[in-house]
């Protein structure tokens, strides 16, 4: 290589001049002092991306709740329900974004609303019951002509939080003016405060002296649901009771109207047990107390052959039908009623309206039968002069309904009054019916399997729908009975 040689040699020459040696590897090899080689420094490497802030989760939405034109839109519907319209509430509405507590309320506030606007004969404000304050009402002519029911309404002892006792009192079939001022005078003595007493007086005499007609029916149908409105009165604490032929009519309304009641206490009465199905008294507490000695119309026999069929029942259905019944030993009619006995027992007892076992013999008293019972309603009986019995068990969220027609054969009478029964069923093959529904009866969030006479009539979960809130309202007329869900039942497509 011609430059390296040439700067060679002339390297060479000054080292000659100056002393020193040189070489090749002098002028090739060797960098300049601190000029060393050094590895390339390496990339730095790039700063990760920061990862992107992840989105605010949307506020959920806050439960919906009805506007004020729904609102009225159920109130108008009310009215019309209260005016006699027959025609269900059928503008659904899915409740799946609503606050089902909150719906529910302002259907009873509807409900309130056009019970108010309706022009009729309310109940008088509360007052002690010494002060023996009264009222009237004046029923439908034509359920029973020039009808006048006067009634005492007053107070025993301070109001409880949870709304006053309820008890109706029946007096016996003497001159009503001395039995309605007695009813008075007794149930004063009761030791049953606190509570609110409603004391009827009867109307009429003559054939119209029973307590369970159908235009007493419609007083105890109002008395419930202005008690209920007015907001004073426990719902889950109304008991119904009479002496003599208040005995018989309590007992009557005791099935009939059972699905209202904590419970009921019929003294010195005695009904044939056709009138007062005992298997309707399934979730209340049954009281009946007869003289031993009270043989007029078999009154002591039939008490005792109520109990027989209460203990059976009880013994199949344990904790169902509690009862206390006695033939009292040495009594006849003048029982004098035993005020520490009756009405202390019941007030021990709440209503439990969610029942997981209900039997219900629907049956037509004085021609009217019930539009439903507890949870169940009726649109349409296979027959309608039978008896149709609906027997229903929850179990988790499994519901069983057993529906078939009771046949009644007498065992034993004495001058035509029936006195042991005993009765046969067959399954009914039509009718539709409908089962409302609510947390406390079984989870609305989970799948319901309902079986009809052993055929699946429903499996899924229950839509809630304002219509079914509206429609039992209507029907029940009653705070604890305003159901979010519902299962409609046609047997015959079964």
């Amino acid at each position: 290589m011609k430059r390296i040689s040439i700067l060679t040699g002339l390297c060479c020459l000054m080292m000659a001049v100056s002393g020193t040696g040189c070489t090749t590897e002098t002028l090739v090899s060797q960098p300049p002092a601190g000029t060393e080689e050094q590895e390339p420094e390496p990339e730095p490497e790039p700063e990760p991306e920061p990862e992107p802030e992840p989105e605010p989760e949307p506020e959920p939405e806050p439960p919906k709740t009805l506007t004020e034109e729904e609102k009225l839109k159920i109130q108008s519907y009310f009215s019309e329900v209260l005016s006699g319209a027959q025609t269900a509430f059928g503008e659904g509405i899915p409740l799946e974004n609503y606050d089902t507590a909150a719906t529910a309320k302002d259907v009873w506030e509807a409900w309130k609303q056009a019970n108010m606007q309706l022009a009729e004969d309310k109940l008088p404000g509360l007052a002690p019951l010494a002060n023996k304050q009264t009222g009237k009402w004046t029923l439908p002519q034509e359920l029973e002509p020039n009808a006048v029911m006067n009634y005492y309404w007053g107070t025993k002892g301070s109001k409880p939080e949870g709304g006053w006792p309820l008890f109706l009192y029946l007096h016996g079939s003497g001159n009503r003016d001395t039995e309605w001022s007695n009813g008075h005078i007794y149930a004063s003595r009761f030791n049953d405060a606190p509570c609110v007493y409603f004391i009827p007086k009867i109307p009429n005499t003559g054939q119209w002296y029973r307590w369970y007609q159908k235009s007493k029916q419609y007083a105890w149908e109002k008395l419930l649901r202005l008690a209920f409105v007015s907001g004073d009165v426990d719902p889950d604490k109304v008991y119904f009771f009479g002496i003599s032929e208040g005995g018989y009519g309590s007992q009557r309304l005791a099935s009939f109207y059972a699905d209202y009641l904590a419970g009921a206490g019929p003294m010195a009465g005695g009904e044939p047990l056709r009138n007062a199905p005992p298997e309707n008294c399934a979730n209340i507490a049954f009281s009946l107390r007869t003289g031993a000695n009270d043989a007029s119309y078999g009154r002591s026999v039939l008490t005792g052959y109520a109990k027989k069929w209460f203990d059976k029942l009880e013994a199949a259905k344990p904790g169902y039908y509690k009862h206390y019944i006695e033939q009292v030993a040495g009594k006849g009619h003048d029982l004098k009623y035993d005020f520490d006995k009756t009405t202390p027992w019941l007030a021990q007892h709440r209503r439990n309206p969610y029942p997981k076992y209900l039997y219900w013999e629907d049956f037509a008293m004085d021609g009217i039968r019930r539009k439903g019972f507890y949870n169940i309603s009726v649109q349409e009986r296979q027959s309608t002069n039978e008896r149709w019995c609906y027997e229903m068990t929850i179990e988790g969220n499994a519901i069983n309904i057993t529906l078939q027609k009771a046949t009644y054969t007498v065992l034993s009478s004495t001058s035509g009054v029936e006195h042991e029964i005993e009765k046969s069923f067959s399954p009914a093959t039509s009718g539709r019916f409908t089962v409302y529904l609510c947390d406390e009866l079984v989870d609305l969030g989970q799948e319901v399997v309902l079986t009809v006479n052993g055929k699946e009539a429903f499996r899924g979960i229950p839509e809630a729908d304002l219509k079914h809130m509206v429609n039992s309202c209507a029907t029940f007329f009653d705070p604890q009975r305003v159901y979010p869900a519902a299962v409609e039942v046609d047997l015959s497509a079964l």
